[in-house]
C-alpha cells in the first residue's frame, strides 16, 4: 500500500467514532453509593461526562455537610442564631425550597428536624432520652429560619435550631447532574444517590425499570415502574437504624414531636425532578398513607407508592397496580 494511502488510512481510524455502549460508574460519596449510567458513542466524552457527575456530587456534599466542620452549612448551624451567615446563593435556594415544601406539607417536612436528629447515633446504637427530646424540640420549627436573598444570609431566630438538607440535598445535586450531562449532549443516562434517582431521556428507546425495595427484604421489589425523564425518591426506615428491645429507631422524624415517624415503611415519590420528589418522599412518610396520597393527590405531575407499617402497599391514583 503507498504511503500516502496508509497515512490517510490511519487518520480515518483515529477520527472514527468508537463503539457505542452504556458506561457505568459508581463511588461512595455523602454518606451513600452515587451511580450514574450513560449511553454514549464517544467513550471520552463518556469518562468527561461521568466525572462531572462524581465532582457535582462531590461540591455538594463539601458545601452541604453537616458532617464536615468546614462546610458553609455547619457555619450556619454553629453562628446563625449570633447573627445572619452569608452562604452561597445556590445554599441559599436549597433552603428556601425546603421551607416551601415545609408550609406545603403543614411541615411534615422540616429541615429543622436536625434540632433533635442530631442527638441520635446510629452506628452506635445510640439515641435521646425523652429530656433530651423534650429540651431540643422547641428548635425543631422551621418558621425559626430566615433567609434574607438579597445579602444571600440565613439566620436562625430560637437558640437550640440546626437544619439538616439530608432530606433535599440529594436531590438537588441529582439534578444539577442531570443539567451537566445535558449540556455536555448526552441524551439517555441514570444518575442516583442512595434513595434518589433521576432519568435523562429513555433507555435507548425502552423505558427505564426502576424497582421498589421492598422495606423488610434486601434484594426483593415490591413494584417496577416503566419510567422515562422523571425523577424517583424512596424515604425508607431501613436506611439508617438500629433496634432495641423489637424497636426500629431511624433516621425520619416527625417534627412536632421529635419521636421516629412509625406510619409507613417506605414512601417513593415519581415527579418531574429530584429535589421535588426527594423532599416529598420525606413529608409523605413523615403524614402517612391518607394525609401522604392526599398531599401528592394536590400536586400535579406527581405520582406516590407507600409501603404501611404492616406491609401493606397503596399506589395513587395516576398509578395502576401490578396485575
Amino acid at each position: 500500500m503507498p504511503r500516502f494511502l496508509l497515512v490517510a488510512f490511519s487518520l480515518l481510524l483515529a477520527a472514527a467514532p468508537t463503539r457505542a455502549e452504556w458506561f457505568y460508574r459508581e463511588e461512595a460519596i455523602m454518606g451513600t453509593r452515587v451511580a450514574v449510567e450513560l449511553w454514549s458513542e464517544d467513550a471520552g466524552l463518556a469518562r468527561r461526562a461521568m466525572d462531572a457527575v462524581i465532582a457535582e456530587m462531590r461540591r455538594t456534599d463539601e458545601l452541604m455537610s453537616t458532617y464536615k466542620p468546614e462546610s458553609q452549612l455547619s457555619a450556619v448551624n454553629a453562628h446563625a442564631f449570633d447573627g445572619p451567615v452569608a452562604v452561597d446563593t445556590e445554599i441559599i435556594d436549597v433552603v428556601s425550597r425546603a421551607l416551601e415544601f415545609s408550609r406545603l406539607s403543614d411541615g411534615a417536612f422540616d429541615i429543622t428536624y436536625a434540632s433533635v436528629g442530631y442527638l441520635y447515633d446510629y452506628r452506635a446504637h445510640q439515641r435521646p432520652s425523652g429530656e433530651q427530646v423534650a429540651a431540643a424540640l422547641p428548635g425543631v420549627d422551621y418558621r425559626q429560619v430566615q433567609v434574607d436573598r438579597e445579602h444571600n444570609t440565613i439566620r436562625f431566630l430560637r437558640k437550640g435550631v440546626r437544619i439538616d438538607l439530608g432530606g433535599i440535598g440529594k436531590g438537588h445535586a441529582v439534578d444539577r447532574s442531570i443539567d451537566s450531562l445535558r449540556k455536555l449532549g448526552i441524551e439517555h443516562a441514570m444518575v442516583n444517590a442512595g434513595g434518589d434517582t433521576r432519568l435523562l431521556g429513555d433507555r435507548r428507546g425502552k423505558p427505564w425499570i426502576v424497582g421498589v425495595r421492598d422495606p423488610r427484604n434486601e434484594g426483593k421489589m415490591v413494584t417496577r415502574l416503566p419510567l422515562e425523564g422523571e425523577a424517583i425518591s424512596t424515604s425508607g426506615d431501613y436506611e439508617r437504624y438500629f433496634e432495641e428491645d423489637g424497636v426500629r429507631y431511624h433516621h425520619i422524624l416527625v417534627p412536632g414531636t421529635g419521636d421516629v415517624a412509625r406510619a409507613v415503611r417506605s414512601a417513593t415519590i415519581i415527579g418531574p425532578d429530584a429535589t421535588l420528589t426527594d423532599g416529598l418522599s420525606t413529608a409523605v412518610f413523615v403524614l402517612g398513607v391518607e394525609r401522604g396520597m392526599e398531599l401528592v393527590s394536590r400536586l400535579p405531575g406527581v405520582e406516590a407508592v407507600i409501603v404501611d407499617k404492616d406491609g401493606r402497599i397503596f399506589y395513587s391514583d395516576g398509578l395502576a397496580p401490578p396485575q
